[in-house]
């Protein structure tokens, strides 16, 4: 049999039942940039948290970055996706590679780093999405905390109670109740 006729044979197995199946399929969930308050995150910063999954220890936001500020130097305990909206920001250690709005960067687990928003006109804002643990270091190189998506979440949800602000359209995953 030739490698169409073989691809034909498998399909003509599932005719009148579509090949993808449907029955049970779950929804899109779509957050839109109002349902979501941003809230101080310390260091000239706010944070929108869009999505936690606790099963797999990843937790999506958008951060807002004022001109001129500098967070604390960390690492990941897992890899880091980012993609700036607006702005510019560097990683003091590498000060030639400029993230600007477009502009995508990975992470590998372990990178250790210190985010640089220079002196600009306007806020920078980026997307992150972070598995593991986000540990934060003094400049001995020992960790000071350590964040992870249970305590994003938490941190998040205590920070829009304390404004007043609801979540209820944060996209949470292996939460038990």
């Amino acid at each position: 049999m030739t490698p169409n006729h073989v691809v034909a044979e498998v399909f003509s197995q599932f005719a009148g039942r579509g090949i993808v199946p449907t029955s049970g399929a779950r929804e899109a969930v779509h957050i839109g940039e109002a349902d979501l308050p941003y809230v101080y995150a310390g260091e000239g910063s706010e944070i929108q948290l869009l999505h936690v999954d606790l099963h797999q220890g990843l937790w999506i936001s958008k951060t807002r970055f004022q001109p001129g500020i500098e967070i604390a130097r960390h690492f990941h305990t897992g890899c880091v996706f980012a993609v700036t909206l607006r702005g510019e920001w560097y990683y003091k250690e590498y000060p030639e590679s400029v993230n600007r709005a477009g502009s995508y960067l990975f992470e590998p687990a372990g990178s250790v780093h210190t985010l640089v928003v220079p002196e600009q006109d306007g806020v920078t804002e980026a997307w992150f999405a972070i598995w593991g643990a986000n540990v934060l270091l003094d400049d001995a190189g020992s960790p000071t905390a350590i964040v992870d998506a249970q305590r994003a979440l938490d941190v998040y949800r205590a920070f829009c109670r304390a404004q007043g602000t609801a979540y209820d359209r944060l996209l949470v995953i292996g939460e038990s109740k």
